[in-house]
């Protein structure tokens, strides 16, 4: 679907619709938006909006969590 759209076309109706589902299925087997943006020819902006307005819940960005370590090991201590 995506190989047949042109870059920088607009996309409306069915076919909008079709491209939602499509990324919102790759999205959720694990794809990051880079490079479903990338796949498609579309830009990150794009892609962000199209998943959000179907619906997804996007995922965190990653990286260090330290928050999240801190706040276990506090707990953690805590009830010891």
């Amino acid at each position: 679907m995506a190989e047949t759209l042109k870059k920088g076309s607009r996309v409306t109706g069915a076919a909008r619709e079709q491209l939602a589902a499509d990324l919102k299925k790759k999205y959720d087997s694990g794809a990051s938006i880079r490079a479903l943006a990338e796949e498609t020819g579309r830009s990150y902006g794009f892609v962000h909006r199209m998943l959000s307005e179907s619906g997804v819940t996007l995922r965190g960005r990653g990286g260090a969590t330290r928050g999240k370590a801190r706040a276990a090991a506090s707990s953690a201590s805590a009830a010891s």
